[in-house]
């Protein structure tokens, strides 16, 4: 089959053929039809998630089941499928109570075992397998992750996001146009996005936001505090997590005000006492668990969860990988065999 693989930490993808992979006891094989390209791939590139090289990636998987394992059930070949891409262990703690991504990385299909940015890709198990019913591919994909990521943030903020309250979104990339719809469907908040993008922003309005800021405003803060009534933001989420977006989400906070962070920029904060207003929480989100797919699946089937993609052929990776560095793609890239 056809695959693209990282060879070299900071080189290009190696488009070439490898064997096709076929399924053992339990597994599934896949038939890619669709692989979104995430950021996070961008650091698993420079090196800085660790993987065994030659890696094949691709965590965002959508297709159809191609061949079955003997034992593995609850699907038939041809049938459209949606891969949940954090598989665990199966049996510690955490994968029995339903959070399979938080169990270990280096299992999550995609980043230890080989993804989807090829022909066919090899799912472990069928608990790991979604039915994609009539959803296009190219569109469920970005959705186990792009949708599923910031879905599992919201939900950890819904709680203090009551009638009267204001939520701040710092980014409104990829992740960022989603949790901007999951704020406006889920909750009765104002919502406020925070993008450097003039293009963005005008995407956020189109998609919901009550206010957009540009950071760069010299009265950014100001700007946010005065959309909440001068009292701060009840939640604000950085899909961003440079040093400069955390500051500035912190900064937005009122009392008990919840910062959720997401971005895997490698950015800091300083956690004291003085640092957030009074009883504030600071908490990280990381992917979502397979019942969260689940219901991000069935908003989708609504048709009120719009999708931003640009579809590019695999052969094209490193051009589609040069333009999500520089900050070009506008929603989700997705990478179709």
């Amino acid at each position: 089959m056809k695959a693209a693989r990282l060879h070299e930490f900071g080189g290009d993808f190696v488009l070439e053929e490898v064997p096709t992979p076929e399924p053992g006891p339990g597994e599934v094989r896949v038939r890619v039809g669709g692989s979104g390209a995430c950021h996070s791939d961008l650091h698993v590139r420079a090196g800085e998630i660790p993987v065994h090289l030659p890696a094949l990636l691709g965590h965002e998987n959508a297709g159809w089941v191609d061949a079955i394992g003997q034992g593995a059930e609850g699907f038939e070949i041809g049938e459209p499928a949606v891969v949940f891409g954090g598989w665990g262990c199966g049996h510690c703690r955490l994968c029995l109570g339903g959070q399979e991504q938080l169990c270990d990385t280096m299992r999550w299909g995609g980043i230890g075992p080989d993804g989807g940015y090829a022909d066919y890709m090899l799912v472990p198990s069928t608990r790991h397998l979604l039915a994609a019913g009539d959803l296009d591919p190219a569109l469920a994909a970005p959705l186990t992750d792009a949708a599923l990521t910031p879905y599992s943030a919201v939900k950890k903020a819904l709680p203090r996001l009551v009638p009267g309250t204001t939520a701040v979104l710092v980014g409104a990339g990829g992740l960022g146009q989603y949790g901007l719809q999951f704020l406006k469907l889920l909750s009765p908040a104002t919502v406020v996005v925070v993008d450097s993008s003039a293009d963005k922003r005008r995407l956020a309005l189109e998609l919901g936001a009550d206010q957009v800021v540009d950071p760069a405003d010299a009265d950014a803060i100001e700007q946010i505090k005065a959309a909440s009534h001068g009292e701060g933001a009840a939640v604000a989420l950085d899909f961003v997590g440079a040093d400069a977006t955390m500051t500035l989400a912190a900064s937005s906070l009122g009392p008990q005000g919840l910062f959720v962070l997401v971005g895997l920029a490698g950015g800091s904060f300083p956690f004291s006492f003085f640092s957030l207003p009074v009883q504030a929480t600071l908490t990280s989100s990381s992917w979502g668990s397979r019942n969260e797919l689940e219901e991000v699946l069935a908003m989708a089937r609504t048709g009120r969860l719009v999708s931003t993609i640009e579809r590019f052929p695999l052969s094209e990776i490193n051009d589609v990988f040069a333009r999500l560095a520089a900050g070009q793609v506008q929603g989700r890239a997705v990478l179709i065999p």
